[in-house]
């Protein structure tokens, strides 16, 4: 907090608001920290992928590929721009988007695939960078719950074209209103998203294409900065949360998978039970919260009855009927997970 304060004050008598040293800073350490060329701070996680995706100047209609199980916001960034949402169903496993299942929604219209990782598990990559290689498609990462995440030693946000960040105040790396940033990997594209993000201006008053308004403010990016020097420690100690809740709950209770090669940072710690709704109450109860992420898969949701309706995923499905999110923030002790599965295993 005093750091939070400190930054607040320069940045408020700095005078310097939009674009300056502090989004400059943030940037620099954000794509150092994910391996990557470039970072560039964005307004939020939406915009991130909305300008990703407009970024290749895709045809109205042409296809993306995107997880049936989703947060909205991947399946909104493709419709602002134009394109198609083609939902495939998740690994009921991992949660995240089923390499084996994407090829067979491959037609001559797709053009990008839109992974999502989800919860702050990557997806395997290898076999989707590969179908990406074979059918000539762009690859965005949907990063919004996964900074810092590793898939055989690489961070999320490193691996396509694009990483679209969102720093949600609820993220293991939040700021304290809405935020975002984009990754990438060369020059040319570093350059086109920042034009993009600042009205199509390449220089003051001079605009090169049609752009947006999409800007990282300074104290935000102040902010984050701050927050960046914490995010190991911060992801350290979900982990420790993680451990405890995998080592003691009964085996009633369908856990997170791990897998080898995988490191994952937690910003949820998602279980799933064929009583869910039930189970929820049951820790309310006892005065333990929880949250569903997400209640409602997409294609059920009202906004998309003309444009997701028509087919069904049961697998997504089956998910967002038993999913439940349980406390595993910075701010929790071990001594408070180590209760909360003290009264889930007296569940029944």
């Amino acid at each position: 907090m005093d750091e939070y304060t400190n930054v607040f004050q320069r940045v408020l008598y700095g005078g310097w608001y939009i674009l300056g040293k502090e989004v400059e800073q943030f940037e620099q350490s954000f794509a150092r920290y994910c391996g990557v060329d470039h970072c560039i701070g964005v307004a939020s996680g939406l915009d991130a992928l909305v300008l990703s995706l407009r970024y290749f100047g895709f045809k109205p209609g042409d296809e993306v590929i995107v997880p049936a199980n989703t947060y909205i916001a991947s399946i909104l960034a493709i419709m602002q721009v134009g394109l198609k949402p083609v939902l495939v169903e998740p690994d009921i496993n991992t949660y995240n988007i089923d390499p084996e299942k994407i090829e067979a929604s491959i037609t001559s219209r797709t053009r990008a695939i839109l992974v999502v990782h989800l919860y702050g598990k990557m997806c395997d990559m290898d076999p989707i960078l590969q179908l990406a290689y074979q059918h000539d498609l762009k690859v965005i990462e949907d990063c919004a719950q996964a900074h810092g995440a590793i898939y055989k030693g690489q961070k999320a946000g490193s691996f396509g074209n694009f990483g679209a960040f969102s720093f949600y105040p609820t993220k293991n790396l939040g700021a304290l209103g809405d935020a975002g940033a984009i990754s990438c990997k060369g020059q040319e594209l570093n350059k086109s998203i920042r034009t993009l993000r600042n009205y199509g201006s390449s220089a003051k008053y001079v605009f090169d294409e049609v752009g947006y308004n999409s800007r990282l403010d300074e104290l935000q990016a102040a902010f984050l900065s701050v927050k960046l020097k914490y995010l190991d420690n911060i992801t350290a100690h979900k982990q420790k949360l993680a451990a405890i809740y995998r080592r003691e709950l009964k085996t009633d209770f369908i856990l997170p998978t791990l897998q080898a090669g995988f490191e994952d940072v937690y910003h949820i710690f998602a279980v799933r039970h064929p009583e869910r709704d039930r189970l929820k109450k049951y820790l309310l109860d006892s005065n333990i919260g929880t949250e569903i992420h997400y209640p409602i898969a997409p294609h059920q949701q009202k906004a998309m009855n003309e444009i997701l309706s028509g087919a069904s995923y049961p697998i997504s499905e089956e998910i967002h009927r038993t999913i439940l999110s349980l406390p595993i923030s910075y701010g929790h002790t071990e001594e408070d997970i180590n209760r909360v599965v003290e009264v889930m295993n007296k569940f029944s």
